[in-house]
């Protein structure tokens, strides 16, 4: 990875004082980390480390920082060495969803899922598994077949038993069933819910349990950032699992979200997760643009990037962030969005934007 250019020599300097808070190490030099807290830095010692990573900045708050991997591109060495060098968790964009995995009936393929994960041993980073039950990117079996009640349910927990068995012990997160709300609030009627009604998600999540008592098991959806119909709904969900005695550990924000458009309740919202004993964590992190990207633009970004990164610090139960990618060349947006995009940290070239400096500070702290 290409080095964000150093500071001037005044503005290193009078970020100095922030910088040890967090025990960053100087250039070269490997930073300790004590159990439950940063640093110790050595009295009297001002070395700094100019340019610490998104990795090195977040483990000092006890959060991780993930990205979202394309398994396509790992053969890329400098994709792969960002990857390795700036994240501490490590999220499957498609390599473990129900249609990479089991193309056909009870035929698997666990390639590139393996290759992930083995990424991730190598470079000591943790693993969120993305994603078990979700009405999308189904294999076509699954998606068009007929079914009785009995013989969908079975599948369904088969399928969360046998892939979380695989990996028991290496992923450290699961979403669970992802993207399970309309917007106003009521169950998407999916396959599983058409036939199965809400007792399906209590049933992924006592299977997942089952296959890995260790893994922690999250729902995770978009458009529920803020207060709202949608976050209402997912709020009450959550409630009812937790009465249920339903082994749900966490809730995943997606948090795809618009220049200038992040809602104003965020931290409350979530803190209303988090009190209910739950670990939070903003699970698919992008800002994106109208295109093209200009100056303006790409400050505003850059301080919505921090906010969110300083609301994630003020919420003591948030684990951690993960991004959805963290270059513009690989962003799923413009495909989706026509006419919006720039929306990651890197640029098309793997340049870190002014959305990567904010971002930084903002899990710093500062």
């Amino acid at each position: 990875m290409k080095l964000l250019s150093l500071r001037s020599a005044a503005l290193v300097a009078s970020a100095t004082m922030a910088t040890l808070a967090f025990g960053l190490a100087a250039p070269g030099q490997a930073a300790e980390h004590p159990a439950g807290g940063a640093a110790d830095t050595a009295a009297g010692d001002t070395r700094v480390q100019a340019n610490p990573t998104l990795r090195e900045v977040a483990d000092r708050t006890g959060r991780f920082i993930g990205t979202a991997i394309n398994d396509g591109r790992l053969g890329d060495a400098t994709y792969a060495n960002i990857a390795k060098t700036e994240f501490s968790s490590v999220t499957a964009e498609n390599a473990m969803k129900w249609g990479s995995v089991e193309p056909n009936r009870g035929q698997f393929n666990w390639a590139a899922a393996d290759r992930l994960v083995s990424f991730a041993q190598s470079n000591n980073q943790k693993i969120y598994g993305h994603t078990l039950v979700w009405h999308s990117q189904m294999p076509n079996w699954l998606a068009n077949g007929s079914f009785s009640n009995a013989e969908l349910r079975t599948i369904m927990t088969d399928h969360v038993t046998t892939q979380i068995s695989r990996y028991k012990g290496k992923v450290q997160r699961w979403d669970v069933v992802n993207e399970a709300f309309n917007e106003d609030g009521s169950l998407r009627q999916s396959k599983f819910q058409q036939q199965l009604g809400e007792s399906y998600i209590a049933d992924a999540f006592r299977a997942a349990r089952a296959a890995d008592p260790g893994a922690k098991l999250f729902i995770n959806d978009y458009n529920t950032e803020g207060t709202g119909a949608k976050s209402n709904g997912l709020y009450n969900l959550v409630q009812r699992l937790k009465s249920q005695g339903v082994p749900i550990d966490g809730v995943g924000f997606q948090s795809h979200l618009i220049v200038n458009q992040v809602p104003s309740t965020v931290k409350a919202n979530l803190q209303r997760f988090a009190d209910l004993g739950l670990e939070i964590v903003v699970s698919e992190l992008d800002i994106r643009m109208a295109t093209p990207a200009d100056s303006t633009k790409l400050q505003q970004q850059a301080a919505n990037y921090k906010t969110v990164a300083q609301t994630c610090l003020a919420i003591s139960r948030c684990a951690g962030i993960t991004v959805w990618g963290f270059g513009d060349r690989d962003s799923w947006v413009p495909g989706t969005f026509p006419g919006q995009g720039a929306a990651n940290l890197y640029d098309d070239n793997y340049q870190p934007k002014p959305a990567y400096t904010a971002f930084r500070d903002g899990l710093a702290g500062s």
